[in-house]
């Protein structure tokens, strides 16, 4: 049985969908799923991973273990209790969502530095072990779900700087690889898109997979920077701007990573909207 952590993400519920049909036993966890939110034959159980006692029966008769930590500004995973567990439980692999961060931005305490202690304690959790580092998601483009919608905008800082973003559902695909077959033990994988596309270049593509032009606002830093404060801790919010504005060299990188463990290229941001254009009618 393979558990799922954070099965009602962007990322989690794909791969729940995925090994599922794949044929797998599967039990999908977040703090408040529901069966409803999974595929049937899939078990799902609600569970805090910051909360040990809560974690055994998820684990309870599983051998492998997709861990979510929340991401940036999410839950404070206690990752040695969690992997502990998981290894008491008889789980042998685990596959850990990270992030890119971690090698661009080692530094920075909510991209880089909290990852890389989750990184280490599973290095150390005596399981084998893969480490998934994507970049920035297609569907960070959700954010403009509510303005496409009512007045056909959509409003970023940055309009020309461009990233490989990637499709969760490409993330989801490389980690049921990695869950499901041998030969990615000790293995970091860093995941993006085929190509670097801009902001404005993301409206234009929401647009022709709606039907209707979407007007593009470019964002000054403050602006943009006081919409995230919204929901966002302040250094997730500066690193991010820090991202998105003056990206390294390896944050630009298409990697190729995802094409030679899927055997396809990874989806583009145009077909990430085509499949979503419901969100933004």
């Amino acid at each position: 049985m393979i558990v799922v952590t954070g099965a009602t993400g962007n990322v989690g519920r794909e791969l729940v969908r995925v090994l599922a049909a794949a044929g797998e036993r599967v039990t999908a966890t977040s703090r408040n799923i529901t069966d409803g939110e999974v595929p049937d034959g899939v078990r799902a159980v609600r569970a805090d991973l910051t909360d040990k006692g809560s974690l055994w029966p998820v684990l309870d008769g599983a051998n492998a273990l997709f861990l979510h930590d929340g991401g940036p500004g999410g839950h404070p995973l206690k990752p040695q209790e969690v992997l502990d567990a998981a290894r008491k439980s008889g789980i042998a692999r685990v596959v850990l969502l990270s992030s890119l961060g971690v090698v661009t931005r080692p530094d920075s305490v909510s991209h880089g530095g909290t990852m890389r202690a989750v990184e280490d304690a599973v290095r150390e959790s005596g399981l084998t072990w893969t480490l998934l580092r994507p970049g920035a998601f297609h569907s960070n483009a959700y954010a403009w779900a509510e303005p496409v919608r009512v007045h056909r905008t959509a409003a970023a800082p940055f309009a020309d700087v461009a990233l490989p973003t990637v499709d969760p559902a490409d993330i989801a695909a490389v980690a049921a690889v990695a869950l499901r077959e041998d030969g990615h033990t000790g293995r970091a994988y860093e995941l993006t898109g085929p190509v670097a596309t801009t902001p404005r270049e993301r409206a234009a593509a929401i647009g022709a997979a709606i039907g209707e032009p979407v007007r593009f606002v470019e964002q000054i830093r403050r602006e943009a920077r006081e919409q995230m404060l919204a929901f966002l801790p302040e250094p997730v919010v500066e690193t991010t701007l820090a991202v998105l504005g003056e990206p390294t060299p390896a944050e630009r990188r298409v990697s190729p990573d995802a094409e030679r463990l899927l055997g396809r290229a990874p989806r583009t941001f145009e077909d990430w909207a085509r499949r979503n254009a419901a969100a933004f009618r």
